[in-house]
């Protein structure tokens, strides 16, 4: 019998194998371009050297994460110069990663065992700056190595923001493997347009729970360990807002959510978890949650209450009203109305009232498609009725049109919830200047 099962192993890591191409080449030649950088204070030689030693060298893989994150020659150099313990630090982790590629291919020869229907794909592992642990790109699987393959004793010192200090917390030194696997599913998911939080709670929340089946353990993470000490609490918040298009309370948030951030990846995870553990069908619950369109809103309801995560089905109309209802909206703008054409040049300032406190730090208004001369506010003044008014300094002249618009997207609470209002377009004019006379 372990005969057998030493065949099978074998038989699974081979299929693997023959599938999985897996290229560590960026991480040698970012440590190249790395000892060379920090040989010079020239920025623009260290500029050609970033360039000529690791961008240009780089595969198609690190292009592709470079143009998904937005990443630059200008912040790789910088990053080399402001965290120069940091990379001291997790130089070893970033080169083991090498000797993790036979784990990796392992790993996804169970992935196979489990959905047979498993295509092919590309892994690149690249040095990237703090923006993502990993993402994809069509069948290239992308890993920022500097993020993926922290732990707990690297020397964050340097960092103000204490994010990948909770992200490495829970990091261990195969945690680069679990990782991979996440990023692999997602190759195999279908594409689509994610409409609302469901949408990428279930993308990102399944990946997780199929890395868990491939990996038998139990997955670790803050945002798991974290949803599963406040399970109702979070429940209960995601049955109301499962439809708000805004994912940033609910998903990619660690930057400023601190321990509740990503509590979109708990949620997606225990509810394909119930799925799975409800279906008789082992095998095929599996290809339904790989298989899943997440980009329709009426397969991820169906989805949702077959798995019977929450005690009663969902309606879709009552949750989003009653989430609408709750979010904060406009109370009152002025001193004048939209659209008035008698507006006193004197006037020096615009009020925006909302119906909760808002975030004093997360608004904006902008140009609308005539530009910055019809563009009456300079800045925020003050904030008044506890956070709820909004006061900007107004510069405007007599006899002249002007616009902006209020948007939706900006505007939030400090727990980061959107107002309910559309865009809104002011538009208004002010009184001709008014010419002296001589009465004489």
């Amino acid at each position: 019998m372990k005969k057998v099962i030493l065949l099978l192993c074998l038989l699974l890591t081979s299929i693997g194998f023959s599938q999985v191409k897996i290229y560590t080449s960026d991480i040698d030649n970012y440590w190249e371009a790395y000892d060379s950088i920090t040989k010079t204070h020239d920025f623009t030689k260290r500029l050609n050297l970033i360039n000529k030693l690791y961008i240009d060298k780089g595969t198609k893989g690190l292009k592709a994460f470079m143009k998904a994150r937005r990443y630059r020659d200008t912040l790789y150099v910088k990053h080399i110069e402001a965290y120069p313990e940091f990379w001291g630090s997790i130089r070893a982790n970033t080169l083991s990663v090498k000797q993790k590629t036979e784990e990796i291919q392992q790993a996804i020869a169970r992935l196979k065992a489990l959905y047979p229907k498993l295509k092919p794909a590309e892994l690149y592992f690249t040095i990237g700056g703090f923006r993502s642990a990993g993402t994809v790109d069509g069948n290239m699987v992308l890993v920022g190595s500097e993020i993926a393959t922290g732990t707990p004793d690297i020397n964050l010192s340097e960092f103000k923001n204490p994010w990948l200090k909770g992200v490495f917390s829970k990091q261990d030194s195969d945690h680069i493997i679990p990782l991979t696997i996440h990023e692999y599913i997602h190759t195999q998911q279908k594409k689509a347009e994610h409409k609302n939080v469901l949408g990428y709670a279930l993308s990102e929340g399944s990946a997780d729970f199929i890395t868990e089946l491939v990996m038998g353990k139990t997955l670790v993470t803050n945002y798991l360990t974290y949803g599963r000490e406040h399970a109702a609490t979070i429940k209960k918040s995601f049955r109301k807002e499962m439809f708000a298009t805004s994912i940033e309370r609910w998903l990619f948030n660690g930057s400023y959510l601190g321990a509740e951030s990503d509590m979109g990846y708990y949620i997606g995870y225990e509810i394909c978890k119930i799925y799975y553990n409800n279906s008789p069908d082992k095998a095929k619950a599996i290809k339904d949650i790989i298989e899943l369109n997440y980009g329709s809103e009426n397969s991820l309801l169906q989805f949702l209450n077959k798995s019977g995560f929450y005690d009663t089905p969902i309606d879709r109309e009552q949750t989003v009203k009653a989430c609408n209802e709750s979010l904060p909206h406009i109370v009152s703008y002025g001193p004048f109305k939209n659209g008035d054409k008698n507006v006193d040049s004197g006037i020096k300032e615009f009020k925006i009232t909302f119906s909760k406190p808002m975030d004093p730090d997360n608004f904006s208004l902008y140009y609308t498609s005539k530009g910055k001369d019809y563009f009456p506010l300079e800045k925020l003044l003050r904030m008044e009725d506890d956070n709820r008014t909004f006061v900007f300094a107004v510069n405007i002249w007599a006899g002249k049109s002007y616009e902006f618009i209020i948007s939706n997207e900006e505007f939030s609470t400090p727990d980061r919830f959107k107002i309910s209002d559309k865009n809104i377009t002011i538009r208004f004019s002010t009184k001709p200047f008014d010419f002296p006379t001589d009465k004489k």
